[in-house]
This record gives structure tokens, C-alpha cells and sequence, in this order.
């Protein structure tokens, strides 16, 4: 293990910056708190609602045509865009 040593004042200064930041954060949170997460889709709800297969949600995905978002691994879906897509009726 590697141990540093810094000054009290910096360590001090450190901490002030990470409460601001933690301050920044929960406003953040606060403000945008009406955007869960849960209210998206995933691909399989995607695929289930259009009755596609996963490839044709790929295909869907890179060519533009259902906008997505990915966090770590797992894609999701604005419900807003997929009922785009159906009313669009790309899925003839």
C-alpha cells in the first residue's frame, strides 16, 4: 500500500470542493429526479411491444430509426420513440 502525505490546508481545500461537488450533484438529482429510469424500456419490453426479434431491434437501432440510450451494457428506450416507430409504421 502506498501512503501519501499532504498539507491539512490542501487536505481541507479537498474537502470543501467534494462537499460542493456532492452539493451540485443532489441539485442535480433534484431537478432531473422526474426522468427514472424505470419509465424506459429495456429490449426485451422493446421487442415484446413490437413483436420483432432482438436483430431486427439492432437493425432498428443502426440505421437511426429507434433512438436509444445505453448505460453500462443494457440499452433503453424513451417509450416516446417507440411509439414513434409504430405510428411511423416502419415494421411493415
Amino acid at each position: 500500500m502506498e501512503v501519501i502525505n499532504i498539507e491539512k490546508k490542501a487536505f481541507e481545500t479537498m474537502i470543501t470542493r467534494f462537499e460542493i461537488l456532492a452539493d451540485k450533484v443532489q441539485v442535480l438529482c433534484r431537478k432531473f429526479g422526474d426522468k427514472k429510469l424505470n419509465e424506459w424500456y429495456d429490449n426485451q419490453d422493446v421487442c415484446l411491444m413490437l413483436r420483432i426479434s432482438p436483430r431486427t431491434l439492432q437493425t432498428l437501432r443502426d440505421n437511426g430509426t429507434l433512438p436509444y440510450t445505453q448505460i453500462n451494457r443494457k440499452l433503453y428506450y424513451k417509450p416516446q420513440d417507440v411509439h414513434n416507430v409504430i405510428k411511423s409504421n416502419h415494421l411493415k
